[in-house]
Formats: C-alpha cells, sequence, structure tokens
C-alpha cells in the first residue's frame, strides 16, 4: 500500500510538500495517523520517570505534534488558496478532530504538573533569553486554556472548542460562496463608458471564459469590481455591484443560503462564554492580554485619538466630493457608490493624473523582479525561481530564497497571484513550516503569499494597480519576517508575535513603493520599455495625503466593530446589521444601505484579528515612526536595514516587542509619527 504523502518524508528541496501527489483522500487518514502519533508523544513525555525539567518537558512538547501541524498546515493552506466543497466538507470533519485533540493536551493535569513545575523553578534554570519566553508561552497558553480550571469547566472549553472549530471556515466559506455566487454580465457596450481598456478587456476575457462570448462579465473579485466602482460612468451599474459586494454573505431576512448572521453570533457568543470561563470580563479582555495594548480601555482610546483626527478630515474630504461632484454633473445625494468614481475625478483634477496611468508600468513580473531586487537591496538576498518544487495550480510560482552574504539557504517562498473559483478573496502570508527546530535539526521555513491580483488577458500581460503593488510589498513584508527567522522553536518563529506587532514588518514595506529609487528598479512600460515617468512619481507622491481622512476613518470603524462584538456580553444581540449601525454611528459618513461589514468580516470572524483590528493603525504608528529613520540615512542604508533585520526580523516571537522596537530605535515609537505623517497631527488635540 503507498504511503500517504502528508506523513512522507518529502523528497522535494527544503522538505516542500509535495502538492502534485496530495490528493483530498489523504487528509483524513493522515490526521488521524498525526494525532495517534502527537498521542504517544505526549503519553512519553507525563510517563518520564525523570524530573520534568526544560528539555525533557517543554521542548518536548514543542516537537510533539509536528506531523500534526504539518498535516493541518497544509491542509488549511489549501482550504484558502484552493477551496471548494470537498475542502469545506473535510473541514468540518477536521475542525472537531483537531479541537478535541488540542483540548486533550491543554486539559491534561498530569501534563500542566510537569510544565507547571518546570515554570515554577525557571530562575534557577539558567535559560537564555528565548528559552525562558517559550517556557513563559507554554505555561500561559496551558493556562489560557483552562488548565487551572475544575472539570466541569473544563469540559465545557471542550464543548466551545469543538463547535468553534467548524463556525470560522464556514464563516468563510458563506462569504467565498456568495461572491461567487454574483455576476454581471453586460451586453450593451454603451454600459461600459469610462472604463479603462484593460478592465474592458479582463471582462471580456472573463465573460468568454463563462461561455458569455461578445458580452462582459464583472464579479467580486477585487481586479474587477474595483476598476468598475472607481471607473464606470453608468451610476446604477455601480450601485447594483456595490450593493452585492457590501451584501455579501448577509440576507434581510437571515434567511439567505450563505447568510452569516447565525454564524456571527454564536462565534461571539462562544467566545464571550470562553472568556468567562477563563475569568476575564469579556473576549477582548482575555486576547489582549496577550497583545502590546494590553487592556481594551487602552485601544479604545487609540482609537478615539484617531477618530479626533480622521473625522473632521473625513467630513471636509466628504464635502469636498460632494461639491467636485454637484459641479460636474454629479448627483445631489453622493451615495457610496460615487465615492471611488468622484475620488478618482477629483484626483485626476487636483494632481493631473489617473490612477490607470501607472498600470502599464506595473507589469507582474518585473514588479515581483523589482520587489526581489528592493529586498536584495535592503537585507542582501537573493530570489531564484525553481521548478523543482510541487505547486497546487499552475499559475503557482517558487522560489529558493538565499542570503548573498554567506550564499546560505534562507528558505522556500511560493507565490500565488490571481483569483480563481474556490480561492479565498483579499492577499495574506502564510506558512506551511516555521523556521526552527524540525525532526531534530534547525530547518529552513516554507513560505507563501497569497493574493487577487489582476489576471492576464489573450492581449495583454499582468498589469498591476499601485494599490495591487504596494499590497505585493505589504505581502513580501510578511514573508521576509518568516523567510529571516533565526531562532530554535517554530512557535516563536517569524510571524509568531503579538498580532499588534504583526503589521510593522509588512507594512513599513509600503512606504518604498512612492519612492523613486525603488520604482526605478521596476517600473518600466510594458510596450516600450520607458522607465516610469519622474513627473508622474512626483504626483503620486504629492497624492498620497489625497482623502486620506475618509480612509483613515474607515480603518476606525473596523476596529469600532471588532471592539463591539468583543468588548461586551453578546447575549443581548440578535439583530446583526442593527447593532453594527449603533455600533458604528460616529464614526461612519453615510447610513447603510447594503448588508452589515459584519456578515463579511473574515479578518474578526474567520482569522486572527478578532479584538486585534486596531492592529493595524497600531503598528502604522510603529511603522511610521520606523521609516522615518530610514528617510533620514538612507532609503537603503545598509546599517540601519541590518539593525531591523537583525533586531527584528530575525528574533520573531523570541522576546517582547517593545524590546526589539527599543533596540532597534534607540526608544520607544513616536505616537504622533503617523498623524505627522499624513498632515493630521494639529487635528489630534
Amino acid at each position: 500500500m503507498p504511503l500517504n504523502p502528508l506523513l512522507e518524508r518529502s523528497a522535494l528541496p527544503n522538505q516542500a510538500p509535495p502538492f502534485d501527489r496530495i490528493e483530498n483522500a489523504h487528509y483524513m487518514p493522515a490526521l488521524e495517523a498525526a494525532i495517534a502519533e502527537a498521542r504517544a508523544n505526549v503519553e512519553a513525555i507525563k510517563s518520564n520517570p525523570s524530573a520534568p525539567d526544560f528539555e525533557n518537558t517543554i521542548v518536548a512538547l514543542e516537537v510533539a505534534s509536528e506531523t500534526l501541524g504539518q498535516v493541518t498546515g497544509i491542509f488549511y493552506n489549501q482550504l484558502s488558496a484552493v477551496g471548494g466543497d470537498d475542502l469545506h466538507a473535510l473541514a468540518e470533519k477536521i475542525g472537531p478532530l483537531s479541537a478535541d485533540f488540542s483540548s486533550d493536551v491543554v486539559l491534561d493535569e498530569a501534563l500542566f504538573a510537569r510544565i507547571k513545575a518546570v515554570h515554577e523553578r525557571s530562575a534557577d534554570l539558567g535559560l537564555t533569553t528565548e528559552q525562558q519566553m517559550l517556557l513563559d508561552d507554554t505555561y500561559r497558553d496551558f493556562v489560557r486554556g483552562g488548565a487551572l480550571l475544575g472539570p466541569q469547566k473544563k469540559e465545557r472549553l471542550r464543548a466551545i472548542a469543538q463547535e468553534m472549530s467548524t463556525l470560522s471556515p464556514s464563516f468563510q466559506k458563506n462569504v467565498s460562496k456568495s461572491a461567487e455566487a454574483f455576476e454581471m454580465i453586460i451586453e450593451n457596450e454603451a454600459d461600459l463608458a469610462g472604463l479603462p481598456p484593460g478592465a474592458v478587456e479582463a471582462a471580456a476575457h472573463a465573460a468568454q471564459e463563462k461561455g458569455h462570448t461578445g458580452k462582459w462579465r464583472f464579479t467580486l473579485d477585487y481586479p474587477s469590481f474595483g476598476p468598475f466602482l472607481q471607473y464606470a460612468d453608468k451610476r446604477e451599474l455601480r450601485e447594483k455591484i456595490w450593493r452585492a459586494y457590501a451584501s455579501r454573505a448577509w440576507s434581510a431576512d437571515g434567511q439567505g443560503e450563505f447568510d452569516n448572521s447565525a454564524n456571527l453570533l454564536k462565534i461571539v457568543a462562544l467566545r464571550h462564554e470562553r472568556a468567562g470561563l477563563l475569568g476575564f470580563q469579556s473576549h477582548a479582555h482575555y486576547v489582549l492580554e496577550r497583545r502590546m495594548a494590553e487592556r481594551p480601555e487602552t485601544v479604545v482610546d487609540f482609537l478615539e485619538t484617531l477618530k479626533a483626527a480622521y473625522k473632521p478630515a473625513a467630513l471636509k474630504d466628504l464635502q469636498t466630493l460632494k461639491d467636485f461632484a454637484l459641479k460636474n454633473g454629479g448627483p445631489t445625494d453622493l451615495k457610496p457608490w460615487d465615492v471611488g468614481y468622484y475620488s478618482e475625478k477629483l484626483k485626476e483634477k487636483l494632481f493631473a493624473f489617473s490612477s490607470e496611468d501607472f498600470r502599464p508600468y506595473f507589469q507582474l513580473d518585473k514588479v515581483l523582479e523589482g520587489c526581489f531586487q528592493h529586498f536584495s537591496k535592503l537585507f542582501n538576498l537573493r530570489f531564484k525561481p525553481s521548478d523543482a518544487y510541487a505547486v497546487w495550480h499552475k499559475d503557482v510560482k517558487a522560489f529558493d530564497v538565499w542570503d548573498l552574504t554567506d550564499e546560505s539557504f534562507v528558505g522556500t517562498l511560493y507565490a500565488d497571484f490571481h483569483p480563481r473559483e474556490g480561492k479565498s478573496p483579499g492577499a495574506w502570508k502564510t506558512s506551511y513550516r516555521n523556521q526552527g527546530l524540525f525532526e531534530g535539526k534547525i530547518e529552513r521555513p516554507v513560505i507563501a503569499i497569497v493574493c487577487n491580483f489582476t489576471k492576464p488577458t489573450p492581449e495583454r500581460p499582468s498589469l498591476l494597480s499601485f494599490d495591487e503593488v504596494e499590497t505585493l510589498f505589504h505581502e513580501m513584508g510578511h514573508a521576509v519576517h518568516g523567510l529571516l527567522s533565526r531562532v530554535t522553536y517554530r512557535s516563536l518563529a517569524g510571524t509568531n508575535v503579538m498580532w499588534d506587532f504583526v503589521e510593522l514588518p509588512s507594512m513599513i514595506q509600503e512606504n518604498w513603493c512612492a519612492e523613486k529609487e525603488t520604482l526605478d528598479l521596476f517600473a518600466a512600460h510594458y510596450e516600450t520599455g520607458e522607465k516610469i515617468p519622474s513627473g508622474l512619481i512626483e504626483k503620486l507622491r504629492a497624492s498620497k495625503n489625497f482623502m486620506n481622512g475618509m480612509a483613515g476613518l474607515r480603518q476606525v470603524s473596523l476596529g469600532t466593530i471588532d471592539m463591539a462584538w468583543h468588548g461586551q456580553d453578546p447575549s443581548g444581540i440578535h439583530d446583526v446589521a442593527a447593532f453594527e449601525d449603533a455600533a458604528i454611528a460616529d464614526v461612519t459618513l453615510f447610513p447603510r444601505l447594503a448588508g452589515p461589514t459584519s456578515a463579511s468580516f473574515s479578518h474578526i470572524f474567520a482569522g486572527g484579528y478578532s479584538s486585534g483590528y486596531y492592529s493595524y493603525k497600531w503598528s502604522e504608528v510603529l511603522e511610521a515612526d520606523a521609516f522615518e529613520l530610514f528617510r533620514e540615512r538612507g532609503l537603503y542604508d545598509r546599517p540601519t536595514a541590518e539593525s531591523y533585520k537583525n533586531e527584528i526580523l530575525t528574533r520573531g516571537g523570541s522576546e517582547h516587542p517593545r524590546i526589539l522596537y527599543r533596540r532597534f530605535r534607540g526608544r520607544d515609537a513616536d505616537p504622533h509619527a503617523l498623524l505627522r505623517r499624513e498632515g493630521l497631527l494639529n487635528k489630534a488635540a
């Protein structure tokens, strides 16, 4: 009988997953075998006759579930990147099995007794900083998992974990399925007025793929609906696609096939109940205990400070937009589906360029190559394409990453760039194996970035918007954080840091995208090869703070939604839309005209950002402060880059992020750095 490829030691470079051999039928047998192996390893720790110490208990537990982590890591990554009904059906089986095993471990009294014994003697063990962090994290994870509770509460926690294991995948499935269920077929070419040629070609190609010859197809994939909202002259069609996007996974009566209302209410109820069992006032209190912010009150104060700056600026932005629209034949009642359209036209008037002016200079292959050169200039890395790796789709590319300083191998990088049916929306970095101890050796990581960028057509290659270029640099910032990790233990590697620190290494990279020195690495016209004109770059830089009040207030509203759901007892909430309306009444510019954001808010209900969405703005303060140092010393100043690499990127979660940042910057972050960059500092008083 052939071995299960999920359980074999991979023969591919860096032991990367053999995607070409993995079938859906392999997941369940592999999971069951991996759980059995992990249970045996845990039993060996518990039955060890030697007194508990750091190696025979803490490190042994760290590596006890290696195979299980490998199997579930591949599965859940493929669930997002590939999707489909079969994988989602498997998730409903795999989730409870994994959750049950995790509960067995964290609620095991004998195992916790050994961990507690080591933790109580930690001061006498001579541990390194990283070892102490691993010990503290392990002990804290068990306590936060219910190790100190009585039998009845432990069993309830176990039941909650079981339920939660399927709710988040179900939430994400509904978001994806509801988006895929929508298409807007245009038959009259006149309805395409205002759209750039590339968007029209992409829509024609999308229609042809679905058998709609001679028509144009628009979907809720961002490369399709984004340009439509930005450029389409026909207002009623902009409204149609905006309402469809804003109503994903929601129906007014809660009875729609993909409605997320019941899922959402169950998720917040279970999270709150779990927090209460563990002695916390709310889910937000539970989560923030392990964040830089530490307390919900700190987050609320932070959001209020941002609101004080962004709301007046947003109201001014909106009035400016309304006035401009009226003067240019627009509606007297500006709506959300008009904002992108008139913002683009106002930007063209104020700065004498269109967002589409950049697209011919941003050919995906060239941008990726330039992005790699950028990281080579910063951190002396080399990205080499490789066909030695199996991939999960023909569009996926694989790269070996090397350190040019000593020609050492850094890790494996996959890049998956285009939308397709089944694939989750958005963009993210993930890991198939973190750097660190694996099968007895310190191994290099296997990292992936997954995006949904503009697809190529028969007429032209994939040409990115400037926003998509920023997204690539953002996700590559996460990827390099994972790739450059140099720790011992995988649970502390790379992006395994506090969630309100994790966006620093990604968001800081976006700054280089508007710099001529960086753009000259890759921005060349896809037909002529002409470098992007300096004048166009200057126009881009001049427009960087355009409408930043509205954009900032939008982020504040999302953080407010998150804290509203998770900062209180949700038992009295029955109407998702009404609750959201009340929560963000003071941080929104329009009444709700479609579904509530909450119904498709995957970051907080199907991702890791519950009680943590504020972290995007929190990290933005850090990265604005950090980038000021690069501006001061030079965009590619090697000593600064090396300090940033060595003090932050390589350290992962091996020390508290506040310590890492101080070591790099020489001080705490200046809280005014972000608003100073956005020209809003004097409005935050």
